[in-house]
C-alpha cells in the first residue's frame, strides 16, 4: 500500500477520493478549507470528474450533497463548526429523510477560537439529530474513517457526522492508502416518499430514526475505533476522545497505567464505559471543546467521581495539549523556553496594497463629521478594520450579520448605521438581508467591499464575482444608489465624495469598493511570469 505524509484534512479528501466519492460540497473556512482544496488539485480526481466547485454557503453545500445520497452517489461536505449552524436545517432533516448513497458530513472545529467567533463543538448537533458520529484520533484514522465512512452511512442508512479539530486538521502524519473503490451507480430511494418530509410522512420517519438508535449503538460498540484498554491502576479510569488518546499516549509513551476507552465513534460505546466505571474508583474525561461526554458521564453515574473540564482538572477554554493532559495526571512539564527579545508581539493586520485599507481610511475620513456614527462589520479580511490603526467597525458577529444588524439598529433611530461586508460574504448570507432593508427602503449605507476573492481562508473563487452590481439591483436597489469606484490613493477625493453622499441620501444605498485582493493578484503574476520563462 501507498504511504504518504498528509495533514489529517488531506488524509480525509484522500480518503474519501479512495472510498468511492462523487462529490465534494463546502464553503472555505479554518481548518476545513485544505479538504476540498485537495480535491480541487487532485489529479486523480479530475480523472474521476468529481464535483469540486465551492458552493455559495454551507446549507446550498449540504443540500447539494444531500441531493447528491438521493441520487445514488457517495458525497462528502465540509465546513467549519460555525457553518454547522448555517446548515443546522437541512442536517438535522437529513437525520428523517435518512441518506440513499453514502454521506460524510465533515465539520472541522477550532477549539482556542484561532481563527473563529466561538469554541462550538460538533458532537452536540450529530447528537441531537440522533446521527453517528466519528472522531479521528490521528491522521490515518481520519484517512480511514473518511474511506470506509460511506460504506457506514450506507449499511446504517443515514448520515454520518466526522468532527475533526484544528490541531489534528493542520498537523502531518504518515497515512497508508488503501485500494480505490468505484463509485457507485446512480440510484433513487426504494421508498419514493422517504424524501417527502410533510408531518405525516416526518411523523413516520421520525419513529424510523428513534428505532435506527439500536442499530446506530450497536456499530459503535462493534467499532475498530473504539477500544478498551486494560491497565493496572484501577484507581482511575479514562475517557479518551478522538485527539485526547493521541494527547494520552504522549504523555504515557510505554502505556497507559490506567484502563482507558478510547472513543473515537458515537454514540457512546455504553458496554466498555459501564464496564469502566465498575472497575474504577473515578474517571477522567479526555475531550477537545466543550464537556459533551464529561457531561453524558455524570449524567449516567451520579454517585461516581466524574473528572474533566467542568471540575478544574483540564482547563474549561481551549484546546487540550500534551502539557494540560500530563498536568490532569500530576505530570507536569518542567521544560520551558524562553521568547527571544527580538520577538515582539503584533497584531494581524491587513496586507500591504489590500484593498480594505483605502476604503477604511476614506471611511473613517468622512465618519468624522457624524459622531453618532455606528459601523457594522462582517467575517473576513475586512474584519481587521476593527484593530488599529483604523478602529473602523462597531460589531462582528456571524456571516451576513452587518447588514441586518445595521437595519436594527436604524430602526431604533441610530444614524448614520453602515454596514461593511465583503463580497463573499454577501453572496453567503448578505442577500437576503439586504432583500430586508430593500422592501423598507431602510435609512441604512450598506458598503461591498469587493477584492473579487474569498481572501481570508486564502484566496478561494468568490461566487458574487462580476455579479455583484446585478444581484443588487436584482434585489430592488436604486440604480442611481447603487454606487461603484476604485479604491485606490488617487481616487481618494472621489471616494469621500461618493461616501457622504450615500450617507447623507435618507433611505437605502450601496457602495461597491472594487480592487482585486493584492495577494491573489501577486499570485497571477508570479504564474504569469513562470509561464514566460
Amino acid at each position: 500500500m501507498q504511504k504518504e505524509l498528509l495533514l489529517a484534512d488531506e488524509a480525509i479528501a484522500q480518503g474519501a477520493i479512495d472510498g468511492g466519492l462523487s462529490g465534494v460540497y463546502a464553503y472555505p473556512g479554518t481548518p476545513s478549507t485544505e479538504i476540498t482544496e485537495y480535491i480541487q488539485n487532485s489529479k486523480q480526481a479530475k480523472e474521476r470528474n468529481i464535483h469540486s466547485h465551492w458552493s455559495s454557503n454551507e446549507k446550498t453545500a449540504m443540500e447539494s450533497a444531500l441531493g447528491m445520497s438521493y441520487a445514488g452517489k457517495r458525497s462528502l461536505v465540509c465546513m467549519k463548526h460555525v457553518g454547522m449552524n448555517v446548515a443546522a436545517d437541512c442536517f438535522v432533516n437529513s437525520a428523517i429523510t435518512g441518506a440513499n448513497g453514502g454521506m460524510i458530513v465533515l465539520a472541522a472545529d477550532d477549539p482556542s477560537m484561532h481563527s473563529s467567533q466561538n469554541e462550538q463543538d460538533s458532537r452536540f448537533y450529530g447528537n441531537f439529530a440522533m446521527l453517528p458520529i466519528l472522531e479521528p484520533s490521528n491522521q490515518q484514522e481520519a484517512y480511514d474513517m473518511a474511506y470506509n465512512g460511506f460504506e457506514l452511512s450506507e449499511k446504517l442508512g443515514y448520515p454520518v457526522l466526522m468532527r475533526v479539530v484544528t490541531r489534528l486538521a493542520h498537523s502531518r502524519s504518515g497515512v497508508e492508502r488503501k485500494n480505490t473503490k468505484d463509485e457507485n451507480k446512480n440510484s433513487v430511494p426504494a421508498d419514493p416518499r422517504q424524501f417527502v418530509l410533510l408531518p405525516a410522512i416526518a411523523r413516520r420517519r421520525y419513529q424510523v430514526l428513534l428505532d435506527a438508535q439500536a442499530s446506530m449503538l450497536e456499530a459503535s460498540e462493534n467499532s475498530i475505533y473504539n477500544k478498551y484498554i486494560d491497565g493496572k491502576n484501577k484507581k482511575l479510569g479514562v475517557v479518551a476522545c478522538g485527539i485526547g488518546f493521541n494527547y494520552l499516549n504522549e504523555i504515557f509513551p510505554n502505556g497507559c497505567e490506567y484502563p482507558v476507552v478510547k472513543v473515537s465513534q458515537y454514540p457512546l460505546p455504553k458496554k466498555m464505559i459501564d464496564k469502566l466505571a465498575n472497575e474504577c474508583e473515578a474517571i477522567m474525561v479526555l475531550e477537545d471543546g466543550y464537556p459533551f461526554v464529561e457531561n453524558q458521564l455524570k449524567g449516567f453515574f451520579e454517585s461516581k467521581t466524574i473528572k474533566g473540564r467542568l471540575d478544574g482538572s483540564l482547563p474549561r477554554t481551549g484546546e487540550l495539549d500534551p502539557d494540560s493532559v500530563g498536568k490532569a495526571f500530576g505530570k507536569v512539564n518542567t521544560i520551558t523556553y524562553q521568547q527571544p527579545s527580538v520577538v515582539k508581539m503584533r497584531p494581524p493586520q491587513m496586507c500591504q496594497g489590500c484593498s480594505h485599507r483605502d476604503m477604511y481610511e476614506a471611511l473613517n475620513e468622512v465618519l468624522r463629521s457624524y459622531p453618532d456614527s455606528k459601523v457594522f462589520g462582517d467575517i473576513g479580511c475586512y474584519t481587521l478594520g476593527a484593530l488599529p490603526p483604523y478602529q473602523a467597525i462597531n460589531s462582528c458577529v456571524d456571516m451576513g450579520a452587518s447588514i441586518t444588524m445595521a437595519k436594527g439598529a436604524s430602526d431604533a433611530g441610530l444614524y448614520p448605521a453602515v454596514a461593511v461586508i465583503g463580497d463573499s460574504t454577501f453572496t453567503h448570507s448578505g442577500m437576503t438581508g439586504l432583500l430586508d432593508a430593500v422592501n423598507e427602503n431602510s435609512n441604512i449605507t450598506i458598503i461591498i467591499s469587493d477584492n473579487e476573492t474569498t481572501a481570508m481562508t486564502g484566496g478561494q473563487d468568490s461566487q458574487g464575482t462580476g455579479k455583484i452590481e446585478s444581484i443588487c439591483l436584482g434585489l430592488g436597489v436604486a440604480k442611481e444608489h447603487l454606487r461603484v469606484f476604485v479604491p485606490l490613493k488617487k481616487n481618494y477625493e472621489e471616494m469621500l465624495q461618493i461616501i457622504k453622499e450615500e450617507i447623507d441620501y435618507k433611505g437605502l444605498s450601496v457602495i461597491i469598493p472594487r480592487r482585486e485582493c493584492i495577494q491573489t493578484l501577486t499570485r497571477k503574476h508570479k504564474t504569469a511570469m513562470a509561464a514566460k520563462k
